[in-house]
């Protein structure tokens, strides 16, 4: 098997601890290795990997091949940073017995995850803490959409079975406050109830998924360079994050790397979508805690760089610029030189932000240990994106998994341990300082050359990994290809999936008036959870 060295060690301890056991081991790529096991060996696997090599399961989710092998299948999907690679397990669950073994006790982490396999594949969860509905609610009726013999088309008979019902906290004094599904501002709707005795917070729950779109259904009917603009749909401020992802899925089923220079202007999208995010959320932050001053001074920069954007792409939020292959438009010498005069009036000026929070010792005292996310708490939960390093998780994908053009720059991972609003903050000010080095190295790099290559026909039942690091956190987009030039399955992992778990502990001991800006340090996506 062509495989990186640094994987090396790792495979041969897993293949000497389950001699045996494994009845296939195939590694399609040089970092993506695929293990073939029944469900009984799933525990040991994870826990072996934990506790010797330090990996991580990044992502847990179900395919339906039944029509090919007469079995749903199990994907793991395992990170060793440290190395640079991925192990993927692959389990096959019996159509007559369809159901597997939870790892939630053991790995909290893939809660949602199976729950949510449970959900649209109808694979009964055994021994889940909580096995109840997640991705769809209560009042569904008994269907599966995700499995093949389900109809896109299908006509659901209105809902009529009973609503969520919230778990209910007793005790003296305890009051529960509702907040949502419907909000006041302008965003999409997800129900918190919260658990008060007085007024620190002493429980929340959480409830998403309500605006589910289907769009992993969706991506299985239409032709795979349709999906870009479908891809780019998933979570609105990081359409060119899920787009990249998606191309990056598709170029490895099809063995076909973009060429140097697309993948340079494609990290050059990548960190301006960072940098416009950032600077939008540092100035929401302090909205959230009166310092209005700040977020104004904070949207004219986001301002001047989506207007860069436009003029780079034709789009301010960097739509139809990705492209199977590589980036849809070249960078003429007028659209380097208004980059290069963005940088140059950018820093400064966001200099001038920074300075302007940092001498508001009001801002500080709202923003300091305020909604703490213990670095155990953020490991346990998988916690990933800009929220993990500011509870000391030291990962990103752009220098662990370097894509794109990221083996070619050198920057700095910001990490700090405290988990605070605070330093929620500072990540995305420190990130925007690493985004501006960045971009100012790809550009005294830019290759010449193409900006996209033409991927041909894709070979069915081929499986690949795609992946970016978004200025959320990590993206994973998985497929398996099918005749036509079309896809089987399309599996999206956004970040706030992860990450919205978390927030039930960043807020408990706070009260709830901190909420909002506990809740925007992380800015979740809505849109991305449901998909």
């Amino acid at each position: 098997m062509n495989i990186l060295p640094e994987l090396l060690p790792a495979l041969n301890d897993l293949q000497d601890s389950f001699s045996g056991r494994f009845t296939a081991v195939n590694a399609p790529r040089p970092n993506e290795v695929y293990f073939d096991a029944p469900m009984e060996l799933v525990a040991g696997f994870c826990a072996q990997l934990y506790r010797k090599w330090n990996a991580r399961l990044v992502s847990l989710f179900a395919d339906d091949p039944r029509p090919a092998v007469d079995a749903f299948h199990l994907y793991y999907v395992f990170a060793l940073d440290g190395a640079h690679g991925f192990f993927v397990l692959r389990v096959p669950v019996a159509a007559d017995k369809p159901e597997f073994t939870a790892l939630t006790d053991a790995v909290h982490a893939v809660n949602w995850q199976e729950r949510e396999v449970q959900d649209m594949f109808g694979l009964k969860l055994l021994g889940h803490p909580n096995p109840r509905r997640c991705a769809l609610h209560d009042d569904w009726p008994d269907v599966h959409p995700l499995r093949k013999d389900f109809d896109l088309h299908t006509v659901l008979p209105p809902f009529k079975g009973v609503r969520h019902k919230f778990r209910e906290v007793e005790g003296e004094g305890v009051f529960q406050v509702p907040v949502g599904p419907v909000h006041a501002g302008i965003i999409e709707p997800g129900h918190f109830l919260f658990s008060v005795a007085g007024e620190p917070v002493l429980y929340l729950q959480l409830r998403m998924f309500y605006a589910h779109k289907g769009t992993e259904k969706l991506f299985e009917h239409l032709p795979v360079e349709h999906g870009v603009r479908l891809a780019e749909s998933i979570s609105g401020d990081s359409s060119f994050a899920h787009a990249t992802a998606f191309c990056h899925a598709v170029e490895r089923t099809a063995g076909v790397e973009a060429p140097p220079r697309a993948r340079a202007l494609r990290t050059v999208c990548l960190e301006l979508e960072r940098i416009y995010n950032h600077i939008g959320d540092i100035g929401a932050i302090c909205t959230d805690v009166a310092f209005a001053t700040a977020n104004m001074h904070a949207m004219r920069l986001k301002e001047r760089v989506l207007r860069v954007n436009e003029l780079l792409t034709g789009n301010r939020l960097l739509r139809g610029m990705a492209c199977l292959g590589g980036v849809r438009y070249d960078f003429a010498a007028a659209h380097r030189a208004a980059l290069v005069q963005l940088l140059h009036w950018l820093k400064p000026e966001f200099e001038a932000l920074v300075e302007l929070i940092r001498d508001s010792s009001g801002t500080r005292d709202r923003l300091e240990t305020t909604g703490i996310l213990k670095p155990e708490v953020a490991r346990d939960f998988g916690v990933v994106g800009l929220a993990g390093r500011a509870s000391g998780l030291d990962r990103d994908l752009r220098r662990d998994f370097p894509h794109a053009f990221y083996d070619q720059v050198q920057f700095t991972v910001p990490v700090f341990t405290e988990g605070d609003v605070q330093r929620r903050l500072v990540v995305r000010r420190e990130e925007i300082y690493q985004s501006t080095a960045i971009l100012e190295q790809v550009l005294a790099k830019l290759p010449d050359g193409p900006v996209r290559t033409n991927l041909g026909e894709l070979p069915p039942d081929r499986i690949a990994l795609g992946y970016v690091e978004g200025w959320r956190g990590e993206i994973f987009h998985w497929i398996r290809t099918a005749p036509g030039n079309r896809l089987a399955r399309c599996k999206i992992k956004d970040p706030s999936l992860q990450n919205w778990p978390a927030i039930t502990e960043a807020i408990l001991g706070n009260i709830i008036p901190d909420f909002p800006v506990v809740n925007k340090s992380f800015n979740l996506s809505y849109s991305g959870t449901d998909r």
